[in-house]
């Protein structure tokens, strides 16, 4: 509650998740970005199941676009 009100107060609203949830997608979605592995941050996140880690691991659509392939035959 208290990083939910924290949230609150300094007007940051507009997210899917709340409070402490929203600060462990953050480090998760950040440390994947730098090039973590999801059993990295899993371990830092203390879960025991990578299932769990890649609900708080978020993958950056942009960084997906880089690595995908054209269409063939063109934009359509």
């Amino acid at each position: 509650m208290i990083a939910k009100q924290a949230l609150e107060r300094a007007g940051i609203d507009g997210y899917a998740h709340h409070g402490a949830h929203l600060f462990r997608h953050s480090l998760a979605t950040d440390l994947l970005r730098s090039g973590a592995s999801f059993a990295e941050i899993g371990q830092l996140l203390r879960y025991r199941s990578l299932d769990s880690t890649r609900i708080y691991a978020k993958l950056d659509i942009e960084k997906l676009r880089e690595l995908s392939l054209p269409w063939p035959g063109g934009v359509q």
